[in-house]
């Protein structure tokens, strides 16, 4: 009987390529694997750094070029220098290399507030501090590379990008790549020849020290056998044939983005750690990814989130049109309240997943959910603000805090991997073999041949699935407990689909969104319960991420053919938010003040539109400092024809 069910399980289960298998090897699970376990254990402790050191550098380098993109910029060479030499691209380097490594929630936060006054410099001090030769070279480097690069990062000697991505590899990362040949010849010695063509390569224009994925083969075996594939390589400025010459302009959002082209002879001593790590540069990404995609991306959204948040908060209070002010208008305040759900949820996530990692987990799932959500949430957050912002948002000038983050929107959807591969393929599908707690050992014994491995884990998920069905069958008070118990009893029948899951990328996006609601709802329980802010702001966002995966559960459910009839207990009513929960939640939002206190947190507003109106709200209305200052924040600027 378990023989056939081995034959059977073995047929449905799909082709997994090498790099699959490493991502699915790398990083760590968490609150992920509880979710599909069906019951969740919050962390008890929140991070509290905050990178205060780092604050009056941070008021300088805003104070002198916050009005100013990074690049292209006659001053570029000037604000390089300044992150440089103020320690702001050491900032994930150990002291012992002269760094000035921050806590997750430290960098984050200074992410934030850069990010919130300019987005340009935000992504230029982001890429340094997250996925590149800093951190490769600190985890893989060899002893002599981490003494020789490690320092001058720190300082600003050197300026770092990674080239990884090129005309045939965008969001599938390890596709078509570069590929490289190992060479020996007397002049070069053992080498690796490759024509290199890179491009959306952040900090490529600027850069001196380059970092390099390429896809290394070794045809005349001058390598320990079985070393080849995907490789990570360091060059200087200048290396022969190096040509960075061409840059991109991604919407104009002002900053560093370009090309690597050129054949290269690359050493073989050029290796981040050496000839040893050759072929093991997709692990070695694997592995680095959650900082660029769970902690840079998230704060530059929560930074345009928060922005625009408290922007129009202050804004739809003043404004008036019709004789009455925005904020009480309720086609105007139901956006606002839009803006808070989506902020709120983006806040709380943050907060949560840095302290994850700070726990020291490097969970790589929580970080495609936080990529995708973050990012996409934080657009919803900015169309809204267009919307009430009106005409003052479209035209360029003082007054419009909103058109920069606008204009950079979807670059932070786009990069690190498309959110349409992440939310159809990678949050569910890798979620499913990675953080259910069963399924990736059926899969190992699967893949090692081992009936009796299968026998043992295959027991174990037979179990697991039907103590959850008997558990799904039972009426709960507790709706986000229950709906987690049914998310994880939904995902073992979705998960008898097996291969069939890639393509049925309707049905693996739904369960996506179901488990990153899951995910956004325990952050905004965590962060309520270790901050105290508001109980019915909290219940809110919770009941509205719920009632946001119900459509989806049934849908589900409908679309899973002869499954669909053990399932249909788990089918659930719609529920209608109504007017008055609105009206209740809106109250509560403009009479807690905690609430914007806390959205206002890490927004740098010296000498800005956002400061102006701050000022209104200490001024009587009736006053001519009032009507002066309220004429200056609702103008538009013009200029000569």
């Amino acid at each position: 009987m378990i023989s056939r069910i081995f034959k059977n399980v073995k047929r449905i289960i799909p082709k997994i390529s090498d790099t699959e298998l490493i991502a699915l090897r790398s990083g760590t699970t968490s609150l992920d694997r509880d979710i599909f376990k069906g019951k969740v254990n919050l962390p008890d402790n929140i991070s509290t750094d905050k990178s205060y050191k780092f604050d009056d550098t941070v008021n300088t380098l805003l104070d002198l070029y916050g009005d100013e993109q990074v690049y292209p910029n006659k001053r570029s060479n000037e604000i390089i220098k300044f992150l440089g030499k103020n320690n702001l691209f050491s900032l994930i380097i150990d002291e012992k290399y002269q760094g000035n490594k921050l806590s997750i929630n430290e960098l984050s936060s200074l992410l934030t507030k850069i990010t919130t006054k300019n987005p340009s410099l935000g992504v230029t001090v982001m890429v340094p501090n997250s996925l590149g030769p800093g951190e490769l070279l600190a985890h893989y480097g060899t002893e002599e590379q981490k003494e020789k690069y490690l320092p001058g990062l720190s300082n600003g000697k050197y300026i770092p990008c990674f080239g990884l991505t090129g005309p045939n590899n965008g969001s599938d990362a390890a596709g078509d790549i570069d590929k490289g040949t190992v060479i020996y010849d007397k002049d070069n010695g053992l080498h690796i020849e490759v024509d290199i063509n890179k491009r959306y390569i952040t900090l490529g224009p600027v850069a001196n020290l380059i970092g390099l994925a390429v896809k290394v083969d070794d045809p005349y075996e001058l390598l320990d056998k079985g070393k080849e594939g995907i490789t990570v390589a360091l060059l200087e400025k200048g290396f022969p044939g190096l040509k960075q010459e061409t840059h991109h302009n991604p919407l104009n959002a002002g900053f560093p983005n370009g090309t690597l082209k050129g054949k290269l002879k690359i050493p073989i001593q050029n290796i981040i750690g050496g000839e040893k790590n050759v072929g093991h540069g997709w692990k070695m990404l694997m592995e680095c990814l959650a900082a660029g995609r769970g902690i840079c991306l998230p704060a530059t959204a929560l930074a345009s989130s928060k922005v625009a948040t408290y922007g129009i908060y202050n804004y739809a209070n003043h404004r008036k049109q019709f004789g009455i002010p925005l904020m009480k208008m309720e086609g105007v305040n139901r956006k606002f309240l839009d803006m808070i759900f989506n902020t709120w949820i983006i806040q709380s996530s943050v907060h949560l997943t840095n302290t994850l990692l700070d726990n020291g987990e490097k969970p790589a799932v929580i970080s495609a959910i936080m990529k995708q959500q973050t990012t996409d949430r934080a657009r919803d957050v900015l169309n809204d603000a267009m919307d009430i912002h009106a005409g003052s948002s479209i035209c360029l000038g003082y007054g419009n805090f909103l058109e920069k983050f606008y204009r950079s929107a979807p670059i932070g959807i786009t990069v690190e991997g498309s959110n349409t591969l992440t939310k159809n393929l990678i949050i569910f599908g890798q979620g499913l073999n990675k953080s259910h707690p069963y399924i990736y050992p059926v899969l190992e014994s699967i893949l090692e041949n081992n009936e009796d491995k299968f026998k043992s884990s295959f027991k174990e998920i037979i179990n697991h699935s039907v103590g959850l069905y008997f558990k799904s069958l039972k009426p709960s008070s507790k709706r986000l407990e229950k709906q987690t118990v049914n998310f994880a009893c939904l995902s073992n029948f979705v998960a008898l689909k097996g291969g069939a899951i890639k393509r049925e990328q309707y049905l693996s996006a739904d369960m996506a969104d179901i488990f990153s609601n899951l995910y956004l709802a325990y952050s905004v329980r965590w962060y309520q319960n270790h901050n105290n802010i508001s109980d019915k702001l909290t219940n809110y966002c919770i009941d509205r991420l719920l009632n946001e995966n119900v459509e989806k559960f049934n849908r589900v459910i409908d679309g899973l053919g002869s499954f669909k009839l053990p399932l249909l207990h788990l089918k659930q009513k719609e529920r209608v938010e109504s007017y008055s929960q609105k009206r209740e939640i809106l109250k509560e939002v403009l009479n807690n003040q905690k609430v914007i206190e806390f959205i206002k947190e890490d927004i740098y507003v010296n000498n800005t539109i956002l400061e102006d109106l701050e000022k209104l709200n200490s001024l009587d209305s009736e006053s001519q400092e009032y009507k002066n200052l309220y004429q200056k924040v609702i103008s538009v600027d013009e200029y000569p024809n």
